[in-house]
């Protein structure tokens, strides 16, 4: 076996004290790499203000970051400070920065997940480029920008490319730890992971066993000094995340914000909860509950004063919730990130990367214990495999846009693979192992864009072909400039479907709080369409629906049989973008939430000019300009008004914040000025503090519609 493998002949630079010779940057590789960076930029800059106020659950809360540093610093929904996001604020601090400086708009929004997005290819490619050299880096940058999933959520502002960026650092970190073997390397990867946990909490945990096994097996010294590097990387990170965490728990509950999404007000309970142990097993308290789960009560038009989606069927993934195998958030096990919701978004090139990076590990065969290459490929396949074995299999909430933490992992595992088996081709069998990867890519790339078979017809074919033939050619053309031309086609075709798919999701609008990339697929969602399985947001009432949910298979739900992003007795859908939910008044009686400018679930709310200005009237006497049920319901008006507004009970209307009790008392005290009418959610049976809330003031306050939503003066009761 070769254990002199190399995998580039770029021209020497200068020494490192360490690792050696680090090849030099010629000018047309940083011609090449400048073009990948601004190519990126500008991709991702393109039609980004179609993207509007994006996820308006957040930007509620960056909003009010950018006015009050009290709320930057929880995380708070209102610049009042009721009630936080149901996560940590890490995600939240730059994008308010950058809007305390611009202004609120789309781009101050936006700008800055850009800028997170093209760090992230810059500093993969820096990664690969150390390890396997120029073309490698360039390679495995490209699919990073071109996976549609990353692209889709460094568009977005959602935490995910935060996360991304500082799992990137991390994994960075820890590679430069196990070249040299210095301590320091190590605690700047704890930091990272420390501060990916005040982004999205347990999640940035998936990295952990590629980061702990590669550096451990990999490094340099004795098992014994490894060992206590590892330990002083956690301390790190609990020092980095554990900061504001303790500043959260020892903060006196009564002059912070309550911790959204948790039941007792705890950033713990919140932590092993809702977003720890309940999206691995499906018990999650606090998400939208089994048993009248969402109730649209006090509108005009609803039957009987409310409406029931669902007949027992919740959101949360728990028991009695679909199919053998799945939950409302989609069918479970070992394929799940092959399927209809996560092929299209991650899944292109993962069979071609496995591939080769098993060749490429034989290849490197008996190495020396320290070998870098061997590091990095262990280190990205581990976490590869175990983000997807976490997902594929995890019962609780569970959004295909989460396949992005897999994307740069993904990315550097193919590009370095390739590069040491391209290095080999010499070798029969690594030619071979080179056209079986061009093929893989080519098959499932036809598999997948055939589940989209009105878009763009053509593509799905010439993949096939071109790969197929490429693949073959691979086997007997391997040197000069026919090798690179036929490489070039196998590149092109393997990158096809991802880049047509990012395309599609740079020109279509993203809006809500559930989204997925590329066009709409069989069974599944595009663009902009919000809901998961079985509440889609495409506007097609007659997809696939669980049973018992409205427009189901037995169930007869919502007029016309038609569920949530179906449920359109006019035929009009409920689409805030054409291609959503829309709440124009078109979707059902009264609207989405009873009114024109009401939200919902999954889509915030957009007032009317006439109920914007009753909200800023006499604004700076109240400390909220209105309270709504739900988060999304509140944002709009936040947003569009510019005042606090209470979203109360978070973001699923389900958390007992305020208590009925307390909203009594800030009415008493004329602290809120209006009560918007329509969203209703609230524990089984409505026995929640929200709808006890909706009906105390529907008890005892006069109600008005104002551009379709109902409105109550809680300063003129009855």
């Amino acid at each position: 076996m070769n254990n002199t493998l190399t995998t580039t002949a770029e021209p020497a630079g200068h020494d490192d004290p360490v690792t050696g010779p680090v090849p030099r940057t010629t000018p047309l590789q940083y011609l090449s790499l400048a073009a990948l960076l601004l190519g990126t930029l500008a991709a991702y800059l393109w039609n980004l203000s179609a993207n509007g106020w994006a996820n308006s659950f957040y930007t509620a809360a960056i909003q009010a970051g950018s006015q009050s540093w009290k709320a930057w610093f929880f995380g708070s929904s209102d610049m009042a400070n009721s009630i936080t996001v149901d996560k940590p604020p890490a995600s939240l601090w730059i994008p308010a920065l950058s809007v305390r400086v611009f202004g609120l708009n789309s781009w101050s929004l936006l700008v800055p997940q850009v800028l997170m997005g093209v760090a992230s290819v810059w500093l993969l490619y820096v990664i690969v480029r150390r390890y396997f050299g120029h073309c490698a880096g360039i390679g495995a940058g490209l699919v990073l920008a071109t996976t549609p999933v990353a692209a889709l959520m460094f568009r977005f502002n959602n935490p995910e490319a935060l996360l991304v960026l500082l799992m990137l650092v991390a994994a960075w970190a820890t590679m430069r730890a196990i070249e040299s073997g210095r301590l320091h390397w190590m605690l700047w990867a704890g930091v990272a992971v420390g501060f990916g946990f005040l982004t999205k909490q347990l999640q940035v945990f998936l990295i952990l066993p590629a980061l702990v096994i590669a550096y451990f097996a990999f490094a340099p010294g004795r098992w014994l000094r490894r060992v206590g590097h590892l330990l002083a990387a956690l301390g790190a990170l609990i020092v980095s995340a554990g900061w504001w965490i303790l500043a959260v728990e020892l903060w006196p509950a009564d002059s912070r914000p309550y911790i959204g999404g948790s039941q007792n007000n705890s950033i713990l309970e919140l932590t092993l909860g809702y977003n720890g142990l309940g999206r691995l097993n499906g018990n999650e308290r606090g998400s939208v509950v089994p048993g009248g789960l969402i109730g649209y009560g006090s509108g005009a038009g609803m039957p009987d004063g409310g409406y029931g989606f669902g007949g027992g069927y919740g959101f949360g993934g728990g028991p009695g919730q679909g199919g053998p195998g799945g939950g409302m958030w989609g069918q479970t096990g070992f394929w799940r990130m092959f399927d209809t919701e996560q092929g299209g978004q991650i899944s292109w090139l993962i069979p071609t990367a496995l591939l080769l990076a098993v060749a490429a590990l034989v290849l490197i065969g008996r190495a020396p214990r320290t070998d870098r290459r061997r590091a990095f490929l262990v280190m990205s396949a581990l976490w590869m495999l175990t983000t997807m074995a976490v997902f594929s299999f995890m019962q609780g909430i569970f959004h295909s846009y989460y396949t992005a933490a897999i994307a740069p992992a993904l990315a550097g595992l193919i590009g370095g693979s390739a590069a040491v088996c391209w290095a080999e081709r010499d070798r029969l069998w690594v030619r071979l192992v080179l056209a079986a990867g061009s093929i893989t890519a080519a098959v499932w790339g036809f598999v997948l864009l055939n589940r989209s078979a009105d878009f763009v017809p053509w593509l799905r074919w010439t993949v096939l072909v071109v790969g197929i033939v490429a693949g073959l050619a691979l086997i007997v053309v391997h040197r000069g400039a026919a090798a690179k031309a036929v490489a070039g086609a196998a590149i092109l075709a393997a990158l096809g479907g991802p880049i047509a798919y990012t395309s599609a999701t740079l020109g279509s609008a993203a809006q809500g709080s559930i989204i997925s990339a590329g066009p709409r697929v069989d069974s599944g969602f595009g663009p902009g369409r919000g809901g998961p399985p079985g509440m889609r947001g495409d506007g097609n009432g007659d997809r696939q629906r669980p049973p018992g949910f409205p427009g189901g298979a037995d169930g007869a739900g919502a007029p016309g049989g038609r569920g949530p992003g179906g449920l359109r007795p006019s035929g009009d859908g409920m689409r805030p973008d054409g291609n959503g939910m829309r709440p124009d008044g078109n979707g059902m009686p009264g609207g989405y939430g009873m009114g024109r400018g009401a939200g919902g679930l999954l889509f915030g709310s957009a007032p009317g000019a006439e109920l914007v200005a009753v909200l800023r009237t006499d604004a700076d006497r109240y400390t909220w300009v209105a309270a709504a049920i739900g988060s999304n319901e509140a944002s709009g008006y936040q947003i569009e008004s510019g005042y606090s507004v209470m979203p109360i009970g978070g973001f699923n209307g389900t958390d007992p914040s305020p208590t009925l009790a307390q909203f009594q008392n800030y009415v008493r005290e004329g602290r809120i000025h209006y009560f918007i009418g329509g969203g209703r959610m609230g524990g089984p049976g409505g026995e929640g503090s929200s709808s006890s809330i909706s009906e105390w003031v529907s008890a005892n306050f006069t109600s008005t519609a104002i551009d379709g939503v109902t409105l109550y003066d809680l300063t003129q009761p009855k």
